[in-house]
């Protein structure tokens, strides 16, 4: 009997975050890095990552009249995206997200 090994199911993402504004830039980038490391999960990995910088917000969100934004494109398995989502929303630092599925 043959028994052939499953290779986790890999899908594309997309995810933009806008940070705070006051967040220190070592802060930041240790933030980044981490979100990395959670991205990348089990076999993920980061195709590409955007510094948009700080930019002007059309409305207030919480207060903040600014924000920072970032964009990643990666790969990772359904499940480290589910636990990834999850993050995202309990994520103080972090003051709107967008995560699709390509």
């Amino acid at each position: 009997m043959l028994i052939l090994s499953t290779i986790p199911n890999m899908n594309s993402y997309y995810l933009t975050l806008v940070l705070k504004p006051d967040l220190e830039e070592k802060a930041r980038l240790a933030f980044l890095e981490d979100m990395k490391k959670k991205i990348a999960g089990e076999g993920g990995k980061v195709g590409k990552e955007d510094l948009w910088g700080a930019k002007e917000l059309a409305y207030p969100i919480k207060k903040n009249t600014k924000g920072y934004f970032v964009h990643f494109e990666f790969e990772t398995d359904a499940k480290v995206a589910k636990g990834l989502d999850k993050i995202l929303k309990l994520e103080e630092d972090i003051l709107r997200y967008l995560f699709i599925r390509q």
